[in-house]
């Protein structure tokens, strides 16, 4: 016998919210025409953003880093994992990943130092794991096969020396509900949780990653062994939108490949209402489409990355990436540095394509 009565009509709101998208969104769209009317918008609108993602609430402390361990990996690499602490009683764990010496990547800059960059994880893959290529545990190894998520070892392999944090709520930063040791815990977040406890404060999850990342790079600047002249991020899903927000915001990350995550917010994440905690952010599209936060990556090098079939891109599919792209390319016009955006388009759906490695 049935325990509920089946329900003969809905009566949803979405219809009605995305009017209200349509009339209250971007109200601080980027339209510069000139260097100067951009760099005027990008300085406003980078404050604002900080606001929005809450970072203003984030605490500030001494970069402590404390080395746990080196691992000789095949054909000389090495792994070493640090824990690096980004806030008051808030750590990070950060594999990074040394090339042999014959691999070993230097910048063209005058200064003898290694070249290195971030590797940025997103969900499913079992946080820095999955980037660091870690085939020898099965669960990490099927997210490699799925997603081809092993960007970070591909990285070191081709000379970069190469972090790959843990971001907030993922792997060794889960928060209590998801610390165990079953799998489908081990490789999923706590955005859900953290958004929980930062929104009710004034701050998001979004505000929480970038924070963490910047805290990677001021570690990566204090080093001093480094060529930061080039300082190079990537990203595939959730890590395309750790890449892309802490690039908007942090002009020392120099080259970036943002993979899986470029799209207007209305198709993709309000008619996709489902996804993760940690796309959304409180009256974040009053003011700016995903475009318009592109627009603050110019005029540095970015490669965008898109997935023909990939379902994130909303119901109108790769219409839905190419009208954000034309902001950002407006942006790029403003420094005459179209040349610096590219677009690489590859089939099937949600998944990263190390192919376009070859241009790092």
């Amino acid at each position: 016998m049935e325990r509920i009565e089946q329900v003969k009509e809905y009566y949803p709101c979405l219809e009605s919210m995305k009017r209200k998208f349509d009339r209250f969104a971007r109200k601080d769209a980027f339209t510069a025409k000139t260097k100067e009317e951009y760099e005027t918008w990008a300085l406003r609108a980078r404050n604002q953003l900080f606001e929005l993602f809450g970072m203003d609430k984030m605490e500030t402390c001494e970069n402590n880093v404390l080395s746990l361990y080196v691992k000789e990996l095949d054909h000389g690499r090495k792994r070493e994992k640090i824990l690096i602490q980004v806030e008051p009683d808030v750590y990070m764990p950060c594999y990074i990943l040394y090339p042999n010496e014959t691999e070993q990547k230097y910048v063209d800059s005058g200064i003898k130092k290694p070249a290195c960059a971030i590797a940025a994880h997103g969900h499913q893959g079992g946080g820095k794991e999955s980037i660091a290529g870690r085939n020898e545990i099965p669960a990490i190894k099927a997210s490699i096969d799925k997603f081809e998520y092993d960007y970070g070892l591909e990285l070191c392999k081709k000379g970069y020396i190469t972090f790959c944090p843990d971001a907030r709520g993922y792997a060794e930063r889960r928060e209590a509900a998801f610390q165990k040791d079953e799998e489908q815990q081990y490789l999923s977040g706590t955005c859900f949780h953290l958004s929980h406890m930062a929104e009710p404060l004034g701050m998001t999850v979004m505000g929480m990653l970038v924070w963490d990342l910047m805290r990677l790079v001021d570690y990566i600047y204090e080093r001093g062994d480094l060529d930061v002249s080039e300082l190079a991020c990537i990203g595939f899903s959730g890590g395309g939108m750790q890449t892309l927000m802490t690039a908007a915001l942090d002009v020392r990350l120099k080259r970036l490949l943002i993979s899986g995550y470029f799209y207007g917010y209305k198709d993709s994440l309000l008619l996709l209402n489902g996804n993760c905690n940690c796309n959304y952010v409180p009256h974040l599209w009053e003011h700016y489409d995903m475009g318009d936060i592109g627009a603050l990556l110019a005029p540095r090098e970015v490669i965008f990355q898109s997935c023909r079939e990939d379902h994130l891109n909303g119901p109108r599919g790769l219409s839905n990436v190419y009208e954000q792209l034309e902001i950002v390319k407006e942006a790029y016009r403003c420094f005459d540095a179209l040349d610096k955006i590219s677009h690489d388009i590859c089939e099937g759906g949600h998944c990263f394509h190390k192919e376009i490695l070859y241009r790092f």
